[in-house]
């Protein structure tokens, strides 16, 4: 990654493809920034492992045994409604211009810091946990929308690998949490290791935001000619595989297209039996006698394993089409529900901490997919405001999932009835997966030739 003087204006040009498409052309990444455009998948990722996901990981491990397991639940459901609500309002302040990335991040750190604040002044009460809740969800909701979608716009020929290298960033950034976590460590006793903490990924959160930039509407790579197939056969197969979106559509345009809510419907299921089958696989584990301090570090091997693993999903995505691989998703995440089941009930630890990581990136996979596809199908100028509205099914299926995932850890519902459910609903969120297609793209009819041409017959 280098960096150089990019104060001079550079020549560009807009050409339109036969959909009518315009693409601007002639300026490379380093032209407009003074640095290669790989900083800005390596910054969204940095700030990605730092904000929210030690909010993540702190509910997810138990509150560190200081909280009874129900109110861990409500403090997840608000975590996660709060992350996706600010989704679509910040989409769209990004959209207008009136949201930078620099000052979307700035306040995505500030406001993790003020729930670390509120847990290190209020330790073990709930009003210090309902504030670390909302300020964790909303800080993360703010960072996600933001680093996410950014890395869409400056990587438009292939930008599954990157997309899902980003949003990988989150789990791994709440791996080390979660061990520590296992470990029982109780940070309600510790307030100065919670001040460190969140003073700790604002500065980092704050710092990687500095850098960020966003490029010029209708920006393409100067190396990559949107009018011809290109020579590299990596970027030819990823854009034959997915093609770009026929035109730049405005998020009301885009609310107008069924394929928009068929992404919606799936990412609606999906994340909701994530969710439910994380609380439920947990209970599951304890229920068949595994030591909760085991089930935290598996849990947080999951995720690392996860994290590590979104980037290669992403590459699959480009090789394979992204269409493709969110069928294949859905499937995995189903079928390893079923598995989860099965394992529990031969008692095989192995196999069950094996299907906890096929369930795990199968969930995690389709946020990814889902954010590159929004960019796909209508476009990168809008793509925060598209994907903040698709994302915002989360608002529906995070304390959905939650409230299931606790009647089930409660006792009013079977483990084995949750699975099953959990397992059907994954394979039938296959379903809209298989319909979802760009909308607006010219088709090329293939023309046969006629088997008996006019003179031959005349003969």
């Amino acid at each position: 990654m280098t960096t150089t003087d990019c104060s001079l204006p550079v020549p560009f040009r807009e050409v339109t493809d036969r959909n009518g498409r315009g693409y601007r052309v002639g300026e490379s990444d380093v032209d407009l920034m003074g640095r290669t455009r790989a900083w800005m998948v390596v910054l969204p990722w940095v700030a990605m492992t730092s904000a929210g996901a030690a909010a993540c990981a702190f509910a997810a491990a138990g509150g560190a045994h200081v909280w009874s397991d129900e109110h861990v639940f409500r403090l997840l459901g608000v975590w996660m409604c709060l992350q996706a609500a600010v989704a679509l309002p910040a989409g769209r302040l990004r959209v207008n211009g009136r949201l930078t990335a620099r000052t979307a991040l700035l306040i995505g750190a500030c406001a993790p810091l003020t729930g670390w604040l509120f847990l290190a002044a209020l330790p073990g009460t709930r009003v210090g946990s309902f504030g670390f809740a909302v300020c964790g969800g909303l800080g993360a909701g703010l960072v996600q929308v933001t680093c996410v979608s950014l890395v869409g716009t400056w990587c438009p020929e292939r930008k599954g690998g990157r997309t899902g290298l980003v949003s990988g960033g989150f789990a791994v950034g709440s791996a080390p949490f979660l061990f520590l976590f296992a470990a029982s460590v109780d940070l309600a006793r510790h307030q100065a290791v919670c001040v460190a903490v969140g003073v700790g990924l604002c500065l980092v959160v704050a710092s990687a935001g500095r850098l960020l930039q966003d490029p010029p509407k209708n920006w393409w790579p100067d190396h990559v000619d949107p009018l011809r197939r290109p020579v590299d056969p990596t970027i030819r197969r990823a854009l034959e595989r997915n093609p770009p979106a026929a035109k730049q559509r405005t998020s009301q345009e885009a609310a107008r297209t069924p394929v928009l809510w068929l992404m919606w419907l799936c990412l609606l299921g999906t994340a909701g039996v994530n969710v439910f089958g994380v609380v439920v696989q947990v209970s599951f584990a304890e229920d068949l006698g595994f030591p909760r301090g085991t089930v935290g570090t598996a849990v947080a091997f999951m995720a690392l394993v996860n994290g590590i693993g979104l980037g290669a999903v992403g590459r699959l995505s480009d090789r394979y089409g992204r269409r493709n691989t969110l069928v294949l998703a859905c499937v995995v995440l189903g079928t390893a529900q079923f598995g989860v089941l099965v394992a529990g009930e031969r008692g095989s630890g192995p196999f069950l901490l094996f299907w906890f990581l096929v369930c795990g990136l199968g969930g995690a996979a389709v946020f990814p997919l889902c954010a590159a596809m929004t960019a796909d199908f209508f476009g990168e100028n809008d793509n925060a405001s598209h994907y903040g509205l698709v994302h915002s099914s989360t608002l529906v299926s995070g304390p959905v999932g939650v409230g299931l995932g606790a009647a089930v850890a409660g006792g009013a519902w079977s483990c084995h009835g949750a699975l099953v459910l959990a397992g059907s609903a994954g394979l039938a969120c296959a379903v809209p997966a298989l319909f979802l297609k760009s909308p607006g793209r010219m088709r090329v009819r293939r023309i046969v030739p006629n088997p008996q041409p006019l003179g031959e017959e005349m003969a």
